[in-house]
C-alpha cells in the first residue's frame, strides 16, 4: 500500500469538493477500498474520510423507503420497515459478504463495489478497468465467472454486488450531491454504465458527486419482492448467478412483475422480455417457466461461462416460484 493523507471536511459539501480534486477517493467503511488498496489496484493519494457526514437512517416515508448512505448493511437488512416493505432488499444483503463485513459496509459503498474478476485484481495482468488500452486477458482467459451480458471486445468483468440487483428489480433512485452543492436523483437503472470502449468508468458519477441516499419505492410489487442466489459455496461466495423478482398477483393473475439478474452482467440487469412474458399471465408454474426462457435473451457467453444460460433461466423461473408461493 502507498502512503496517503487522510481528510476530515467539516460536512458532506467539503467532501465533495475535497473529493473532487485528482487522486482523491472517498471512503466509508471501507470494506473493499482497503483491499484495493492494500493491493495496489487503487493508489489514492487522498481519502476524505465520509464518517458522520451523511446519514445513516433508514426512513419509512409513505410512498418509499429512504437509505442514508452511511446505513450499515447489516442494518438495513435487519430493518423492519425494510424485511416487511421491499424484502428481496433484506435478502440480498444478508446473502451478501459476512456478518463482519456486513456491519461495516455502507450502502453507498456497496453500489461501488468494483468486479472480483481476477485479472482486475491481480496487477501482473493487463486490465482495461485499472489501465484503458492494455487488454483484457479475461475474454480468451478464466472466465467463468465473468459477464455473460452487456460485455464488449475491451470488458467482460461483472458488478459483484447483491443488493444493487435488488434495487433495480425494486425501481430505486440514488441521490447524488455535487461539489458545487447540486443535488441530483438518478435511477439505479441509469446509474451503471455498460463497458463499451471506457471499461474504466462504472457509473454516472461525476468528479466529487457523492451518493447521499437510496429511494426505494414501495408497493404491492416490493412487498412481494424476493432475491435469489446462486454460488459456489453456502457463504461468503459472490453469485454465479442470482435474480431479484417482485410480483403483484390478483385473482391468480399476475398485474405487474419486476425482475432483475445479478452474476451474468458487467451491471445489475433488468430482464424486461422476462417482465413483459408474465403480465397479464396467469401466476402459473407453466407461465413462470415460459417467461424464464426469455431471461438469457442477448446473452454471449465466453468460452468458460455458456453454463449460465441455462442457470439464468432457472434462477430466474425459481425465485418467479418463491415470490408466488
Amino acid at each position: 500500500m502507498q502512503d496517503f493523507s487522510l481528510v476530515r471536511p467539516a460536512d458532506a459539501a467539503g467532501a465533495a469538493r475535497a473529493g473532487a480534486s485528482p487522486d482523491t477517493a472517498f471512503i466509508a467503511g471501507g470494506t473493499d477500498l482497503m483491499q484495493l488498496m492494500k493491493d495496489n489496484i487503487e493508489a489514492p493519494a487522498t481519502l476524505v474520510d465520509l464518517d458522520g457526514l451523511l446519514s445513516d437512517a433508514v426512513e419509512t416515508r409513505p410512498d418509499a423507503i429512504h437509505l442514508g448512505a452511511l446505513a450499515r448493511m447489516s442494518d438495513v437488512a435487519a430493518h423492519p420497515a425494510v424485511k416487511s416493505q421491499c424484502r428481496a432488499v433484506s435478502e440480498a444483503l444478508l446473502s451478501a459478504a459476512s456478518p463482519q463485513v456486513r456491519n461495516m459496509g455502507t450502502m453507498g459503498g456497496n453500489l461501488l463495489q468494483r468486479t472480483r474478476c481476477g485479472y482486475f485484481r491481480d496487477t501482473g495482468f493487463p486490465c482495461n478497468k485499472r489501465a484503458p488500452g492494455s487488454g483484457c486477458p479475461a475474454i480468451a482467459g478464466e472466465n467463468r465467472l465473468l459477464a455473460v451480458l452487456g460485455g464488449s471486445p475491451h470488458c467482460i468483468a461483472t458488478q459483484p454486488s447483491d443488493m444493487p440487483v435488488a434495487l433495480l428489480a425494486l425501481d430505486a433512485s440514488v441521490q447524488l450531491l455535487a461539489p458545487d452543492g447540486g443535488q441530483r436523483t438518478v435511477r439505479l437503472a441509469d446509474f451503471y454504465r455498460p463497458p463499451g470502449d471506457t471499461p474504466n468508468i462504472e457509473t454516472a458519477l461525476t468528479p466529487g458527486e457523492l451518493i447521499a441516499a437510496i429511494l426505494v419505492p414501495v408497493g404491492p410489487v416490493s412487498r412481494n419482492s424476493r432475491y435469489l442466489k446462486v454460488r459456489d459455496r453456502a457463504s461468503f461466495e459472490f453469485a454465479l448467478v442470482s435474480a431479484a423478482v417482485g410480483l403483484d398477483i390478483e385473482d391468480g393473475v399476475v398485474r405487474e412483475a419486476r425482475v432483475a439478474a445479478g452474476g451474468v452482467g458487467t451491471m445489475p440487469w433488468r430482464l424486461p422480455r422476462v417482465e413483459a412474458a408474465l403480465e397479464g399471465q396467469p401466476a402459473s408454474e407453466d407461465g413462470f417457466r415460459k417467461a424464464a426462457a426469455f431471461a438469457s435473451d442477448g446473452a454471449q457467453p465466453a468460452s468458460r461461462n455458456g453454463f449460465k444460460l441455462p442457470l439464468l433461466q432457472r434462477t430466474v423461473f425459481r425465485a418467479l416460484q418463491t415470490a408466488a408461493s
